[in-house]
C-alpha cells in the first residue's frame, strides 16, 4: 500500500474509534491517525488468522476487529497522558 493509503485508512480506523470511546478525549490528531493505523495492521493480522480478512464485498468483521482495537488504544493512550 502507498504510504497515502495507509494515513486515510488509519485516519478514517482512528476517527471511529475515537467515535466509540465515550467523553472526551485528550489526544492530538496524530496520536489519532497513528493509534488508526495500528490498529489496521494488527485488525487485519487478526482477522487473517481468524478467516474472515477476504470476504466477497465488504470486510465487515475486519472494520469492527479494526475499529475496536482503535478505540481500546485511544482509550489506553488518553487514560496514559491524563495520569501525568
Amino acid at each position: 500500500m502507498e504510504i497515502s493509503s495507509i494515513i486515510v485508512i488509519g485516519l478514517i480506523i482512528g476517527v471511529l474509534g475515537r467515535l466509540v470511546v465515550p467523553g472526551r478525549q485528550r489526544i492530538g490528531v496524530l496520536w489519532t491517525i497513528l493509534v488508526g493505523i495500528v490498529a489496521a495492521f494488527i485488525g487485519s493480522g487478526i482477522a487473517a488468522a481468524v478467516g474472515v480478512a477476504d470476504t466477497k464485498g465488504v470486510d465487515w468483521i475486519e472494520w469492527l476487529i479494526q475499529i475496536g482495537l482503535a478505540a481500546v488504544g485511544v482509550a489506553a493512550l488518553d487514560r496514559a497522558r491524563s495520569h501525568r
